[in-house]
C-alpha cells in the first residue's frame, strides 16, 4: 500500500512517515499544497494523509480539486482545528475523515487501516432501494435515473444506510461505522449530514425515503 503525506512541518511528515514505514506502508511526502496536489494527480497512492493548513495551497482547496478531477483516492485530513464547523467544512471539501492535531501515533494508524480496508471493500454489485441506485465501484448515486453529486463522507453515509435498510441506525452506529468512531461531542456532525443527504435526496423526490426515529436515530424506508 502506498501512502502520500502532504504536511509543512517537516518534523511531522518525517514522523509519520517513519511510523508508518514502520508499519510495512510504502510512503511519500511533500512539503506544499501545490506539489501536494500534482503528485496526488499523478495517482499510484492508496491514500493520501493531508495538513488543513499548507504553504501555496491550502488542504481544503488540494482535497476539492482532487474531487474535481476525479480522484477518488481516500483522504485522511489532519488538522489544529476541533470545532464542528471546522470538521464538516473539511468533510465537506471531500476528505473521507480527519484526524486533530495533536494525534496519537495509534490513532492514526488506525484511522488509516479504516480507511483503506474500507477503500478495498468498495467494489462490487449495485445496490438498489426503491428508485435509488448506488454503484460501489464508481462510487456514483443515481435517483429515478438522476445522477446525485454526493461528497465521500455524503456517501458514505448513503451507503450504510442502503446497505442497512429499515433498520433504524443509532448515531452510535453512524458514527462507528462511517466514521469509524464514536463522535462523543460531534453527535450533532451527525444530524448535519444526514440534512444534508436529506436534501440531495429526497427534496426534489415524491417519496421521502430517509427519516428521523425521533430520540434514536434514522432509517431508510419507504414511507407508510
Amino acid at each position: 500500500m502506498k501512502i502520500l503525506v502532504v504536511e509543512d512541518e517537516k518534523k511531522v511528515a518525517s514522523f509519520i512517515k517513519r511510523g508508518l514505514e514502520e508499519e510495512q506502508y510504502e510512503v511519500e511526502t511533500s512539503f506544499d499544497g501545490e506539489e501536494g496536489l500534482k503528485k496526488g494527480l499523478e495517482g499510484g497512492y492508496d491514500l493520501i494523509v493531508l495538513d488543513v493548513m499548507l504553504p501555496k495551497k491550502d488542504g481544503l482547496t488540494v482535497v476539492k480539486e482532487l474531487r474535481a478531477k476525479k480522484s477518488a483516492t481516500p483522504v485522511l485530513m489532519l488538522t489544529a482545528k476541533d470545532s464542528v464547523e471546522d470538521i464538516v467544512a473539511g468533510l465537506s471539501s471531500g476528505s473521507d475523515d480527519y484526524l486533530t492535531k495533536p494525534f496519537a501515533f495509534a490513532e492514526l494508524v488506525a484511522r488509516v487501516r479504516a480507511l483503506l480496508r474500507r477503500s478495498e471493500q468498495d467494489r462490487g454489485a449495485e445496490i438498489r432501494f426503491n428508485d435509488l441506485r448506488l454503484d460501489p465501484v464508481s462510487h456514483k448515486v443515481w435517483r429515478s435515473d438522476k445522477e446525485i453529486d454526493l461528497t465521500a463522507k455524503e456517501y458514505g453515509l448513503l451507503e450504510y444506510f442502503m446497505r442497512n435498510p429499515n433498520q433504524v441506525l443509532t448515531r452510535t452506529m453512524i458514527a462507528e461505522h462511517v466514521w469509524d468512531y464514536t463522535f462523543d461531542s460531534f453527535t450533532n456532525i451527525i444530524d448535519v449530514y444526514v440534512n444534508y443527504l436529506r436534501k440531495k435526496i429526497d427534496r426534489e423526490a415524491d417519496k421521502k425515503l430517509i427519516h428521523t426515529v425521533r430520540g434514536v436515530g434514522y432509517i431508510l424506508k419507504e414511507e407508510d
